[in-house]
């Protein structure tokens, strides 16, 4: 059998944590910054955890994590 590939856009997109739980970065950083507050900005810098909805589709893009 071969090698299975990682998927290499989600490898850039999403971490494994210590736990063995995904992370992912959060959405409407990039643009059009001016109308959102400094706090709304700085909360959305952290990282959170992907949905368990989204978690198993997410592992099997990422074999190897």
């Amino acid at each position: 059998m071969p090698k299975m590939k990682t998927n290499r856009s989600s490898a850039k997109r999403f971490r494994v944590s210590a736990s063995g739980k995904l992370l992912r970065s959060k959405a409407y950083k990039s643009h059009i910054l001016t109308k959102k507050t400094t706090k709304r900005k700085r909360n959305l810098r952290k990282s959170t955890m992907v949905s368990a909805a989204d978690e198993k589709r997410v592992k099997r893009l990422l074999p190897y994590s």
